[in-house]
């Protein structure tokens, strides 16, 4: 059976549980600094995750699903934010918080102050990339105060989870004609990185038989999901219906591989 023939038998059933992952490691107050790199680079995901399921909303895509990924995704981004100021171990990371803190709040207006629209899509992605750049800021300058391998393995896989999110993002934008500058080369961009940061993680070499295979399984998410961004033959809809999908699954995917970074 060809990939794209086996992608279409599954995504019925992904798409029945494709609902927001949160880990128990989410819900627990921050204690190390594997720990903090993680929640900060969650962050960096949740930036562009709101904005795809917004975007999913305007172009009434699954919405009560949509609906329930944005809300939690805000509600999560709130309550990590808390604990990242609390934990910042100094004061430059802290001030970063601050700004992303002051960010977040213009952020959180534009996607629930009106309903979804491609002039509000279009704010919507300006401003979660401007959320992006200051969690990924606080995140590099965790990973910079901890100094050790497992803390640039929780960072390296942390940003994978952001850029599979990012692409789902940009082809929603896409897809609505939202008025954006080079979204397809924005969503090449992110294909490489994602591409190269795997080859990566493959190759590091505190990798143990439990991340091996974790990471192996990404491998298969990641065909899904490029599939899904390259597909033609469905309709609009299906296509971006595919896309949501299957940018969740290697989300779930890639959440187990962080969590075993984290804990090296």
């Amino acid at each position: 059976m060809s990939l794209i023939r086996l992608t279409r038998c599954l995504l019925p059933m992904l798409a029945a549980c494709a609902l927001l992952v949160i880990p128990a490691g989410a819900q627990a107050q921050i204690t190390d600094l594997n720990t903090a790199i993680n929640k900060a680079g969650r962050e960096r995901m949740l930036s562009q995750r709101m904005a795809k399921a917004y975007l999913q909303i305007g172009l009434q895509v699954d919405v009560p699903r949509s609906r329930r990924v944005l809300e939690q995704s805000m509600a999560l981004f709130d309550r990590q934010l808390v604990e990242l100021k609390n934990f910042a171990p100094t004061g430059e990371i802290r001030d970063t918080c601050l700004q992303l803190e002051a960010r977040w709040l213009a952020y959180k207006d534009a996607l629930i102050g009106k309903p979804p629209s491609r002039e509000g899509a279009a704010t919507v992605l300006r401003l979660s990339d401007d959320v992006l750049a200051l969690a990924d800021q606080a995140t590099r300058l965790l990973e910079k105060h901890a100094g050790s391998t497992a803390g640039h393995l929780v960072n390296l896989s942390g940003r994978q989870r952001m850029l599979s999110q990012r692409m789902a993002k940009l082809y929603h934008a896409q897809s609505w004609q939202v008025a954006e500058p080079d979204l397809a080369g924005k969503l090449n961009t992110a294909r490489k990185e994602f591409t190269a940061a795997l080859r990566e993680l493959n190759a590091a070499s505190s990798n143990t038989d439990n991340l091996r295979r974790e990471l192996q399984l990404v491998e298969q998410q990641w065909l899904f999901f490029r599939d899904a961004l390259d597909q033609r033959e469905e309709s609009t809809a299906k296509r971006s219906l595919n896309v949501a999908t299957t940018s969740e699954r290697i989300l779930e995917s890639m959440e187990v591989v962080v969590g075993l970074y984290e804990s090296l």
